[in-house]
């Protein structure tokens, strides 16, 4: 019964979700209203995704992002600004607020317009760095498109974003090159594990003002894979930052256009398909996981054939106090959301979850195995015999990957020492039996002794001398 009311439960959670996703609210904030019209085809694809579009002026004054304190729109769309400034209503403290409050921000820049420095001011407290000069771009003279930027090389083409290493999920692989003009690249802190590239440039990039073409230049500001195209933010709460080095890369001609790489090979390109998945992305359509029930119990009370946590129902569940050496049994249930609705969560091939049962420190950490799936989750469970120690324990899930929002379940339990009538008896102990052996002949002697002694009869001749 309980297995029935959670699983209906949890589909209605996935239908509120879709639900929230199908109605978001996204405001686009550009300084000019009439240049929307060359983003037709982007706008298109996400209100028929279900986002509802706003557009907005940044210095206009019925711009809010908050209202009586909750966020007036649920994700936020930056494009290029003239201006120096984004106006009081877009002040890098009101957006650091702003993903505080789960909201999530795709902020697009051009070389053709100054960053703000509202803008370099934000990025500058997410450990994000751009050129000091505010017209620099990224040229590659080995992999631009020959046929709109034969000259100058601003124009990259490059393939497909890979993964940033093993066992992590690739969200934005698209077949077919991707154009990005005129962008400005980014350089990351190493010291935040916050961020992540999505988009690097090429070993042959550099970042340079145009300005400076007839003078030889000294310092580069960034070169090769050091430079970042488009760069990712994932806050602790789980909201997004998406910063995209090229705005042009959203225009329609883009999206559309006929390109030539260096090696005469012609072809459209893949920025369509690659702005879906990364508008999907930054706004919480992709990557998104979702954590049900979670359960543990005793393990030793449990019936032999015994398939799943479903057919434990008469046991007690989720305990707060265990005894040492007991055997417990645990489970998790998981879901990944995919743009409409949620899906069984399968962790990459060589990847895994991993559950921790820790007091100051993990006294285990074993993997999270899935054992069933559901329409729309997946159940991991482990088995663990507690440790020979008393205290208060927590059984904690931390999964924690770039691109995934962050996974932390922490359950606490108190784990009891033996009681008095727990402890085995002494004849089950074999090193006892010894001792109790000695024992046993002490009390048998004792006892034919004492026989010895009451029923033996004294001496008549003794008796007689006496009287």
């Amino acid at each position: 019964m309980r297995w029935l009311v959670a699983s209906f439960l949890l589909a209605l959670l996935s239908v509120v979700h879709a639900r929230s996703f199908n109605s978001s609210r996204l405001l686009v904030v550009t300084e000019e209203i009439t240049e929307k019209d060359k983003y037709s085809t982007f706008w298109g694809d996400l209100e028929s995704r279900g986002f509802s579009l706003s557009f907005a002026s940044p210095k206009s004054p019925d711009l809010s992002l908050f209202k009586h304190g909750a966020l007036a729109y649920d994700h936020l769309l930056l494009l290029p600004s003239k201006s120096k400034g984004l106006g009081p209503n877009l002040t890098p403290n009101m957006l650091v607020n702003y993903i505080n409050a789960n909201g999530n921000i795709l902020l697009a820049l051009s070389a053709d317009q100054p960053t703000p420095s509202a803008i370099s001011s934000l990025l500058l407290e997410l450990d994000i760095f751009l050129p000091p000069d505010r017209n620099a771009l990224v040229v590659d003279h080995f992999n631009f498109d020959k046929a709109s930027a034969a000259e100058k090389h601003d124009v990259l083409l490059l393939t497909s974003p890979k993964p940033l290493r093993n066992g992590l999920r690739n969200y934005f692989e698209v077949d077919g090159s991707i154009a990005v003009p005129r962008a400005v690249g980014q350089v990351l802190g190493n010291a935040s594990p916050l961020l992540a590239p999505i988009l690097r440039a090429p070993s042959t990039a550099y970042s340079y003002n145009p300005k400076d073409e007839a003078e030889a230049v000294e310092e580069l500001f960034a070169t090769g894979s050091q430079l970042s195209l488009i760069s990712a933010f994932q806050a602790r709460n789980s909201a997004r930052f998406t910063v995209l080095g090229s705005a042009e890369m959203l225009e329609n001609k883009w999206f559309d256009a006929k390109v030539k790489s260096q090696s005469g090979v012609e072809g459209a390109t893949a920025n369509r398909a690659f702005a879906e998945k990364l508008s999907a992305w930054t706004f919480q359509e992709l990557g998104v996981l979702k954590v049900g029930r979670v359960e543990h119990y005793l393990n030793e009370d449990l019936p032999k054939g015994t398939a799943n946590s479903s057919e434990v129902g008469f046991l007690d569940l989720n305990p707060k106090i265990y005894r040492i050496k007991n055997d417990v049994h645990f489970s998790i249930e998981i879901s990944e959301y995919v743009f409409t609705h949620l899906v069984p969560f399968t962790p990459p091939p060589t990847d895994e979850l991993q559950l921790e049962f820790s007091m100051l420190s993990p006294f285990h950490r074993i993997p999270l195995v899935p054992t069933s799936q559901t329409a729309n989750s997946t159940v991991f469970t482990a088995t663990l015999t507690l440790p020979d120690q008393h205290g208060i324990f927590n059984f904690i899930v931390n999964y924690k990957r770039p691109f995934m929002t962050n996974i932390y379940e922490k359950r606490t339990v108190t784990v009891r020492h033996f009681a008095h009538d727990e402890w085995p008896r002494s004849f089950a102990i074999s090193a006892a039996w010894p001792w109790i052996a000695g024992i046993g002949v002490v009390v048998a002697g004792w006892v034919a002794f004492v026989a010895v002694w009451l029923w033996s009869a004294p001496a008549e001749d003794g008796l007689r001398k006496r009287n």
